[in-house]
């Protein structure tokens, strides 16, 4: 009897030790997850060309060809917004916006990285805003800018107030915990997209101008978060945004982008075919449709890149799983 028991506990303890070790290396569905493959490691260095390259299609479509200046010059100039509370929000946004308030934020936002542990989150953060940021100002230095619509103005491309506004809210959604990125994320594209808009409505800046920004950001974030998934490159699977975010994000992208494709139709036949087709306004809310377009969609890929960060196994808080159980009985 005390050998038939002997042989039963060491066949429990085998099971259970096997149990544990399987619970250890097993999701919850009982499948081995796979660790990120090349695909993942490269889509951001896809993301941050196929966005170049946009930045470079922008600049020859809307500035060095005389039908896309038109057509960015009379949506600027269609900005006469005569709405007493439109008119206070913008004003406040733009003035609220100071080289100041933006440094701050860029440094809270390399200090969540490294309270987090994540020193290479906080590289990237610093990586993309002073990037992003340089780069415009570069750009808007070095670019010609020919008098092609009658309306001689200095080069305005890109727009250097929305690349700060974009470059410090993809670094914060870089840096902060999973939970709360679906959230900043929408209330960054809202605050981006005030930005944006209201510097076409001071007359600062051309539509094309800030999607330029916008593009040139989402550059730059790629590429920061392609050299932190080639640095983790051993992480754990990736994960998924918010399924709201992510919907609300998707359906303001292709709203807007609809609207701006019909709108610039209907612009650049005013401008080539049938003078006076369309008015000066009806440019502008076209130009802004534009820029949402462009704002909703960026931050659409940038929460799913953002997303697919996952440090590794080791430096996550793992042993989530179920602990085996010591097993019952003891020697008679």
């Amino acid at each position: 009897m005390t050998a038939l028991a002997s042989r039963t506990q060491t066949s429990r303890t085998k099971t259970s030790r096997a149990g544990s070790s399987g619970l250890t290396t097993r999701t919850a569905t009982g499948r081995t997850p796979r660790p990120p493959g090349a695909g993942h490691v490269l889509a951001p260095l896809g993301v941050a060309i196929l966005a170049a390259a946009g930045v470079a299609a922008s600049y020859v479509v809307f500035v060095r060809t005389a039908t896309g200046q038109y057509a960015d010059t009379t949506a600027m100039l269609g900005g006469d917004v005569h709405h007493q509370r439109v008119v206070e929000v913008l004003s406040r946004t733009l003035n609220g916006t100071t080289l100041v308030s933006l440094v701050l934020v860029c440094l809270a936002a390399a200090t969540i990285g490294v309270l987090r542990g994540r020193i290479d989150l906080a590289i990237g953060a610093t990586v993309l805003v002073l990037g992003a940021n340089a780069s415009c100002q570069l750009l808007k230095t070095h670019l010609t800018r020919p008098n092609l619509d009658d309306f001689p103005a200095p080069n305005s491309f890109p727009s250097g107030h929305t690349a700060a506004a974009a470059s410090v809210a993809f670094a914060l959604i870089m840096v902060l915990p999973a939970a709360v990125r679906g959230i900043v994320a929408l209330a960054g594209a809202a605050y981006v997209l005030v930005i944006a808009v209201a510097t076409v409505w001071a007359e600062w800046h051309r539509p094309s101008d800030t999607v330029a920004a916008v593009l040139l950001v989402l550059a730059w974030a790629a590429f920061a978060a392609f050299g932190i998934r080639l640095f983790r490159r051993h992480g754990g699977p990736p994960a998924r945004p918010s399924r709201l975010t992510t919907l609300l994000l998707l359906a303001a992208a292709v709203v807007a982008g609809v609207a701006a494709v019909l709108g610039l139709i209907s612009v650049v036949m005013s401008v080539r075919v049938t003078p006076g087709l369309v008015s000066s306004r009806f440019a502008f809310l076209t130009g802004s449709a534009g820029v949402a377009a462009a704002v909703a969609g960026g931050f659409l890929i940038w929460v799913w890149l953002a997303a697919g960060d996952r440090a590794p196994a080791a430096a996550r808080p793992a042993k989530a799983g179920r602990v085996a159980r010591r097993p019952k009985g003891g020697k008679k």
